[in-house]
């Protein structure tokens, strides 16, 4: 029955598109060239097989585990059996069989309902360790010639689903804070991994991303001829035939699919159509300016060509999941304030934008409220598991469960009332009474100093300024990076070699003033200068973290130290004050604090 549905549903999906005759996407042929594979090494196939994580499938001959402890007995095999595949451009039969188990997409949903699961691909051991080597080699390819989408932040380094968002609440507050309007649309492909037509994906790989000779024919083997089968509950389906679609669950598989995707992005930037990609989820966003705020005729246009381009490639367009957001310079904003025309059907006040709900007038309160909700459930349960469980490992549940889901994109925090982040606040202090046994009546704030944790709002800055750091490293998108730019005094100053950054000028507290290319050079501008010139990331985060503690028991008038045995403080948290000498750019705060800890 699995196996039939699944097999049914791909089927139906591909036979309801109707491809146009024209094609509306815009190929540009890469000028590099890659037609071979390299042949492995020994010592690079054992750091593979080191790293790569111990999941197979159900028909390896051994488990995985077994399989990396017994690998230096049969590395030669395994090497014969790599090189071989590289220098043939075929792959082996056995590795090209996926054992399918369904995995409900979300909980909570009905667990009987077959559409609530997605098919994970359960793939042999040494198939993974065979795609490792073949994506190592083709992302470096990649890389060097710049192939990838800049605004496609799934499935790679470095990337995530907070730096994507973060991008685009940057150019919507920006957009608004000029005044303007923004009318923000969230796409979404119906079981697109499962619909990617294998021919259409080697032409891509030829013609846009510069594949050919024996490196296009071990994909054009890698795709051809796959089967699978459902194995569910002990019990394995027979065999069936896989035409179409990369499998989820492969190494190569989300790798693939993003090149699949490479001609969206020149139908967007053809249109003026701002965007950004996570996956199959695209979000593309139009501003309107003042004198044009009743006409959305490009974004409907590009809309047009985007559902031909996706039809031509066998990807069908989701309209049940397809929102429309708008956003105004002040205040909620209504549908009213924009025609939009035939999206108005697909209008709301609210919308879930990668797991992060997201309303018009940027107060954030749904999402907290669904934040707040999810935690107290989860703490709830967590308190019937705490006689079960040691203190490490409950600090590690909830760090798993809470700690997460308050960190979760906390960055778009920035900005928000300190009401709703009060309610957050309630959260961690809920999880920190768990895990320490401390009564209600209690002060909280020697439990949170005690645990090392950071409040709420100290996170959010926290978060900000790492992604600064990373963006000055090299470590972060370069969509976040090319927001930052270095301070460059007009004359010779002292600050010229302070590691600042400009601070753009805005004029609305609560649109501008909350965009990270503004935010975070404020934050950035206010540390110590030992803490910006960090020499790597470990570093700055030890350092920051200690910098905001300070500022904690400054800010909570906590600098006398009680005369009880239990101190309030912990002195190793403030260890910079006592190995750096106070200089006229760190904060009076750390002269009190010094001198408190001084007198313990």
């Amino acid at each position: 029955m699995w196996c039939y549905f699944f097999i049914e549903k791909v089927v139906t999906i591909r036979a309801l598109i109707t491809a146009p005759d024209s094609d509306p996407s815009v190929s540009v042929p890469c000028a590099a060239v890659f037609t071979q594979f390299e042949l492995v090494t020994l010592s690079s196939l054992e750091d593979v097989v080191r790293h790569i994580k111990p999941t197979g499938s159900p028909r390896d001959p051994v488990p995985p585990q077994f399989f990396k402890e017994i690998f230096p007995s049969i590395q030669q095999y395994v090497l014969d059996i790599i090189n071989s595949s590289l220098s043939s451009g075929v792959v082996p039969a056995n590795f090209k069989h996926a054992v399918v188990q369904p995995l409900l997409k979300k909980p909570g949903l009905d667990h009987t309902v077959l559409a609530n699961y997605r098919p994970i691909s359960k793939l042999p051991l040494v198939s993974k360790v065979l795609e490792k080597i073949v994506f190592s080699q083709l992302k470096d390819f990649l890389d060097e010639n710049g192939i990838f989408e800049v605004f496609q932040s799934g499935f790679k380094t470095l990337h995530s689903t907070e730096s994507a968002l973060l991008r685009v609440f940057n150019d919507i507050l920006l957009a608004c804070d000029s005044g303007n309007h923004v009318v923000l649309v969230l796409l979404d492909l119906t079981a697109a991994f499962d619909t990617v037509d294998h021919n259409i994906l080697i032409s891509r790989l030829h013609d846009v991303v510069g594949v050919g000779g024996t490196a296009l024919n071990w994909f054009r083997s890698y795709l051809s001829d796959r089967t699978f089968s459902v194995s569910l509950l002990g019990y394995e389906s027979s065999s069936a035939p896989l035409s179409c679609g990369v499998p989820q669950g492969s190494i190569l598989g989300p790798l693939l699919f993003s090149l699949y995707l490479l001609p969206l992005g020149s139908i967007l930037r053809r249109h003026g159509i701002s965007f950004h990609c996570y996956a199959d989820d695209c979000q593309i966003y139009l501003t309107l300016k003042r004198k044009d705020a009743i006409s959305i005729k490009p974004l409907l246009t590009c809309l047009v060509d985007i559902k031909a381009w996706l039809a031509r490639n066998f990807l069908n367009f989701n309209k049940k999941k397809t929102e429309v957001l708008v956003f105004g310079p002040s205040g909620p904003c209504e549908s009213s304030s924009v025609v939009l025309g035939s999206l108005e059907v697909y209008f709301k006040s609210v919308v879930t934008d990668l797991g992060f709900k997201l309303d018009s007038d940027f107060k954030l309160d749904n999402q907290i409220r669904a934040v707040v909700k999810s935690s107290f459930y989860h703490l709830r349960r967590l308190a019937r598991l705490k006689s079960f469980l040691s203190r490490q490992h409950l600090e590690t549940v909830i760090h798993a469960f809470i700690s997460s889901r308050l960190d979760y994109c906390n960055s778009l925090y920035v900005g928000v009332s300190q009401s709703l982040l009060s309610r957050l606040q309630l959260v961690q202090n809920a999880a920190a009474r768990l895990l320490t046994g401390t009564r209600k009546r209690e002060h909280i704030t020697p439990v949170l100093a005690s645990l090392h944790w950071l409040p709420v709002s100290f996170r959010v800055n926290f978060k900000i300024l790492m992604f600064v750091f990373k963006c000055l490293h090299s470590l972060a998108p370069p969509y976040l990076s090319e927001l930052l730019h270095p301070h460059i005094p007009c004359r010779s100053l002292r600050s010229a070699d302070q590691l600042l950054l400009e601070v753009p000028r805005s004029r609305r507290k609560l649109r501008g003033d909350r965009a990270f290319s503004i935010v975070a050079p404020k934050l950035w501008n206010n540390l110590p200068m030992h803490v910006r010139e960090a020499p790597s990331l470990s570093t700055f985060k030890s350092r920051l973290k200690t910098h905001h503690c300070a500022w904690m028991f400054v800010m909570l008038k906590k600098i006398s130290v009680p005369h009880s045995p239990s101190v309030l403080w912990e002195p190793h948290l403030l260890k910079y004050s006592s190995s750096h000498s106070t200089s006229s750019s760190e904060p009076r705060c750390h002269v009190k604090v010094q001198r408190a800890v001084n007198n313990t």
